[in-house]
């Protein structure tokens, strides 16, 4: 691109630049004042579970530049992340080879600027809705010097468009409301059979899609199933009706691209409870990926058939407000070795299949370390498997999605603390996505990857 008369902002206004006083000595007469300054992300469309590269050419050698990267969700909330660097002495900076010096995050990180996006409105959580109809468009921008914010007068000395998609070509997304049953089933392309997967949110209830588009996009048949607080179902959640969740693993293995006979169950929160309890009763489950859920039932009973399972209540006076007003519920879960709460675990001795148990060490909503080995003390030792994760947060989603360590979600009066450390929690995110694939992969056989 050609770039307008370059602008000497290095706090985001006008002055002096910046010089690295290692540099060697730059004259007025050889900082070129129109250069061709590009900035690229190679691949320009790619999955949202994918690496992609950052390069920057053109610039002065030892150039001090911010990098900006920003997007907008489908509500019109802009994330943002910002990082500071000097240019080597091809003029060029990679993220990918170069140390942050500052920012959003420091040091190398190839994917820092898409994994510690930041919201410019508090609590606010990045979402993809529309998971088929279009992707996330990120934009990149170049600035000279140090800005430390950027307004409309600050003019980029290069930018560039990328898109983030959350399904690859030919998935299809095919809404489902047969029975009782509510939510979107994603095929990948091709005649199949796929192994199938259903995939579960947590306590907010809804449908959420976007975790489900990338495993299709793996190869697998996915159900997003939502449980409450979706169309004609239940706004809140009473009680967990375990023929619900049997309906929905029935109809989904009788699709005619489904290979069974079992299939894979993935949740986090809430919906990793739900997944426990669907191993511990079902077995069509033969796989289980449970994300930061419990091992006892938690203010909703369990019923199935004659059977009930009543629940630990939320001692709801232990909750603790932040500074900033959010709500740290880590403290409302009764004490789950606790003899008296016995009768509330779910029978995991039952489980048949095979679970793998993913931890993030600083989960701010309950404690799930402990919860996941009091749930694998009652297992063959060879039907799980624990990834646990220092530093990760409660809110554990593919790579690319940045980390949430707050955020307002529905049915809460005040914003709620997940927890989570952002270096710590991308790298998490990052390894075990990867082991959550071979995973399923291994226990409900091979896939064939979509690509772009």
């Amino acid at each position: 691109m050609v770039c307008s008369p370059c602008p000497q902002r290095p706090w985001g206004g006008r002055g002096t630049p910046h010089r690295d006083p290692r540099a060697p000595a730059v004259t007025p007469a050889s900082i070129p004042r129109c250069a061709m300054v590009e900035v690229t992300v190679t691949p320009q469309s790619s999955l949202a579970d994918r690496p992609v590269q950052v390069h920057v050419r053109g610039l002065s050698p030892s150039q001090l530049v911010t990098l900006r990267a920003w997007l907008a969700d489908e509500q019109g909330d802009v994330f943002q992340s910002r990082a500071f660097f000097h240019a080597d002495e091809a003029g060029e900076v990679d993220p990918g080879r170069h140390p942050a010096l500052g920012g959003s995050y420091t040091g190398v990180w190839p994917m820092g600027l898409l994994w510690f996006l930041q919201p410019d409105t508090l609590f606010r959580r990045l979402v993809k809705r529309d998971v088929v109809g279009s992707p996330f468009l990120l934009h990149l921008e170049v600035f000279d010097g140090l800005c430390l914010v950027t307004g409309p007068q600050d003019r980029p000395l290069a930018s560039c468009e990328a898109k983030r998609w959350y399904v690859g070509p030919g998935v299809q997304r095919v809404p489902i409301g047969e029975g009782r049953v509510r939510g979107a089933l994603f095929l990948p392309p091709g005649p199949g059979p796929f192994p199938g997967v259903i995939d579960l949110f947590g306590g907010a209830g809804g449908l959420i899609e976007f975790r489900a588009g990338l495993l299709a996009t793996r190869g697998f048949a996915v159900l997003a199933l939502a449980f409450f607080a979706y169309k004609d179902l239940p706004h809140t959640l009473a009680q967990l009706d375990m023929e619900y969740f049997e309906e929905a693993a029935e109809l989904l293995l009788r699709q005619p691209k489904v290979r069974g006979p079992g299939l894979g169950v993935i949740g986090v929160s809430k919906g990793a409870e739900v997944a426990l309890a669907m191993a511990a009763f079902l077995p069509q489950v033969v796989a289980t990926v449970w994300i930061n859920g419990t091992a006892f039932l938690h203010g909703n009973s369990l019923l199935y058939r004659d059977l009930h399972i009543p629940s630990i209540p939320y001692f709801i006076e232990r909750v603790v407000f932040t500074e900033m007003g959010a709500m740290d519920n880590s403290a409302i879960f009764g004490d789950p070795q606790d003899p008296m709460y016995g009768s509330s675990a779910i029978p995991t001795e039952k489980i048949r299949g095979k679970v793998l148990f993913v931890v993030g060490e600083a989960d701010r909503s309950f404690n799930s370390k402990l919860f996941a080995q009091l749930a694998m003390a009652r297992m063959s030792p060879a039907s799980c498997r624990l990834l646990s994760y220092p530093g990760a947060g409660h809110l554990i989603e593919p790579p690319g999605s940045p980390l949430c360590s707050v955020s307002s979600i529905r049915g809460t009066p005040k914003p709620v603390v997940w927890g989570g450390e952002a270096q710590a929690h991308a790298k998490a995110q990052e390894h075990s996505w990867q082991e959550i694939i071979q995973f399923l992969e291994l226990q409900l056989g091979p896939t064939s990857t979509v690509k772009l």
